[in-house]
Order: C-alpha cells, then sequence, then structure tokens
C-alpha cells in the first residue's frame, strides 16, 4: 500500500475495498464481462482490470517456484528469513 494510513481511508472503507476486489475477483472467475462487473459493483472498469490482472500474476507466482526464486533474486530478498 502507498500510504502507511491506508490511503486516507477508514478501517470501514478499507474493509469495503477489500469486499470490492474479493466479489470482482469472484466475478471475472465466473466470466462476467469486465464492464458488467464495474457497473454491478460501481467502479471503473480498469480497476476490474488492474485487479484480475494481479490476481492472475499471483496465481501464476505460486503455481511456479522458479518465477519465485527468481523474482526474489531479482528483489535482493531471502525465501527464509535469517536467523536472529
Amino acid at each position: 500500500m502507498r500510504y502507511a494510513d491506508g490511503g486516507g481511508l477508514t478501517a470501514q472503507g478499507r474493509a469495503r475495498r477489500e469486499d470490492v476486489r474479493l466479489q470482482t475477483a469472484r466475478l471475472f472467475e465466473q466470466g462476467v464481462d469486465a464492464d458488467q462487473i464495474a457497473k454491478t459493483l460501481r467502479v471503473s472498469t480498469k480497476s476490474v482490470y488492474l485487479v484480475t490482472a494481479m490476481r492472475h500474476r499471483l496465481h501464476r507466482i505460486q503455481r511456479q517456484h522458479s518465477l519465485i526464486s527468481g523474482f526474489l533474486g531479482q528483489t535482493g530478498l531471502a525465501l527464509e528469513p535469517e536467523p536472529p
């Protein structure tokens, strides 16, 4: 997230935003058109595509361990934390 305070949203606003993300993903997986999802959830079509793109990338990374290690190598992060 870009801002530590959740983008200026209250806890209720953040919960609603997460609920919309989950609904978007479920509807898209059911084959509902992005324009219809946007209209139903009262968000932009661009937001629908962004949510679905993020979910697709996450699923692809979770299925392919080599992508995880490659990503970690590029970022300099470790898969397992260093012992204290």
